[in-house]
């Protein structure tokens, strides 16, 4: 491991918000390529060893927002999980400057481990502007998050590294609306999936970072509009399931450590593939954000 490496390990000892800030805090290499802006973060331990996801989103938009005007904020993303990505190892982020025009900019950002790309993405970004609005309802009658259990409260009895992770490890702290699907699939069979999120501490007051860890946490959960529809749950003996790709768009001003709803459904699935999308609401009612997600999902 280069000493540049050894920089980018995570501090121990440290509560998961703290993580997550230091997963986003990505260091600058001078001088790589001339083609390229490339710099370099550090990968969250998993149980299973592979890159969660949502950090390789995250860190792969903070990335390109590094070479755009800071008055220009990220309002969509389309990504492409191209290899599983190891979680005991950094990753390197390339960006290409595709275009900057008068009020957006586009850049290409490609995540490598070993030289290899393990995410592709391109993200837009858009200085602040008046025009037209309207937005989507928040569904009415979901119950509080403080009256919801959270993940430790459902997982934290058992003695399994992925329960402990889920449990202890992750910076938010995820309440289902409906039975969780973490080790059974109770509750009707239709596919529609709800959780409130928010991280376990506060953020930084960097609108950026809000945005960027929006991302990371959009890949929780949306899948679960296909299981549930088909009363599966996470540990369905023999299934096995994964991102293929992602989208985002971003709508209005976010906070991560405050309460966010996320209403996850899924419009069809077939060919051992899913396709969700969920829309992201605050607490007063504004939609901050939409997603889009297909997965493959094969069960024996």
């Amino acid at each position: 491991m280069t000493e540049a490496e050894a920089g980018l390990q995570a501090p121990s000892a440290v509560d998961p918000t703290s993580s997550l800030i230091h997963l986003l805090n990505l260091g600058e290499l001078e001088g790589a390529r001339t083609d390229e802006d490339i710099f370099m973060g550090p990968s969250q331990q998993q149980p299973h060893q592979r890159v969660f996801g949502g950090q390789v989103l995250a860190q792969s938009l903070v990335a390109g927002s590094r070479t755009v005007d800071p008055a220009r904020s990220v309002h969509s993303m389309h990504g492409y999980f191209l290899r599983p990505g190891d979680a005991n190892k950094p990753i390197t982020f390339g960006v290409q400057r595709l275009r900057d025009g008068r009020s957006f900019s586009a850049r290409r950002v490609h995540a490598y481990q070993e030289g290899m790309p393990i995410l592709s993405m391109i993200a837009s970004f858009q200085n602040a502007d008046d025009g037209v609005e309207h937005q989507s309802a928040m569904p009415a009658g979901i119950p509080d998050p403080e009256s919801l259990p959270s993940t430790a409260d459902l997982l934290g009895k058992f003695d399994h590294p992925v329960a402990r992770h889920w449990s202890f490890e992750r910076p938010f702290d995820i309440r289902h609306v409906d039975p969780a699907l973490y080790v059974s699939a109770n509750g009707p069979k239709e596919a529609r999936n709800a959780v409130w999120m928010k991280t376990l501490g506060p953020m930084p007051d960097d609108p950026g970072m809000h945005r960027a860890a929006l991302a990371y946490a959009s890949d929780y959960t949306i899948l679960e509009s296909i299981l549930r529809q088909h009363g599966l749950s996470w540990i369905t003996p023999g299934m096995s399931v994964a991102s293929l790709d992602h989208a985002m768009w971003w709508h209005r001003p976010v906070r991560v450590d405050e309460w966010l709803l996320y209403v996850q459904e899924s419009p069809s699935a077939q060919g051992a593939r899913g396709l969700a999308t969920g829309k992201i609401f605050s607490r007063d009612g504004r939609h901050v954000a939409t997603v889009a997600q297909e997965g493959m999902v094969r069960v024996p």
